[in-house]
């Protein structure tokens, strides 16, 4: 006799444009042409010779498939850290165990709109991890491809006009701000995330 997985019911934290938690919807069904506005989190992932992770997201994704982006996105769930989920996320779609977590933009945010009208609409503050165990074991279901590659030479490829995700893109000249070495780069402070984030604790 054989046993399946439960179904896991996920949901996103919704906010309003002063990042106020304003309740929770099903993420399965949240990205559409006239997406709420949730709370959201991206991740890059260095190792210590400075390279970073660079992923092509899976070509079934309701989202930009099959493009270039950072390590790992994801959302926490309704009273869930959002460190907690950044370390859910990159165990769940690359098999990296995350130890060291660390803010680098506690309030981005963005809109960007797809081909066919599927709107991603995020606050979506930005973590850095710094990781040097075993190789990662991308989930098909997630991710397509994973590749260590210089940080000189990712911010140099988008800065090019590169071909990658829109909230890459967005992000790229606010990580490059913080200097040239992302070992260096000064974490951001805990107050400036959205109050949603904050008290992401106290959710129901």
């Amino acid at each position: 006799m054989s046993s399946t997985s439960p179904v896991v019911t996920e949901y996103v934290v919704l906010v309003d444009d002063a990042g106020h938690s304003v309740g929770t919807a099903l993420k399965s069904i949240v990205h559409t042409t006239s997406t709420p506005l949730h709370l959201a989190f991206s991740c890059y992932v260095f190792n210590s010779h400075g390279d970073v992770l660079i992923t092509e997201r899976a070509h079934h994704k309701k989202t930009w498939p099959s493009v270039t982006t950072n390590t790992c996105c994801g959302h926490p769930g309704p009273g869930e850290d959002l460190s907690d989920a950044v370390v859910r996320r990159l165990e769940q779609e690359l098999g990296i165990a995350a130890t060291s977590v660390r803010l680098l933009l506690p309030d981005f945010r963005y809109r960007a709109v797809m081909d066919d009208g599927v709107v991603e609409n995020e606050l979506c503050p930005v973590y850095g991890v710094l990781y040097d165990g075993p190789a990662p074991r991308p989930d098909p279901a997630e991710v397509a491809r994973a590749n260590w590659i210089p940080w000189s030479e990712f911010s140099q490829f988008v800065s090019d006009g590169g071909t990658v995700s829109p909230w890459c893109r967005e992000q790229m000249p606010l990580l490059r701000g913080l200097g040239d070495d992302p070992s260096q780069w000064p974490s951001g402070s805990s107050a400036d995330l959205p109050e949603a984030a904050r008290s992401v604790g106290d959710l129901d």
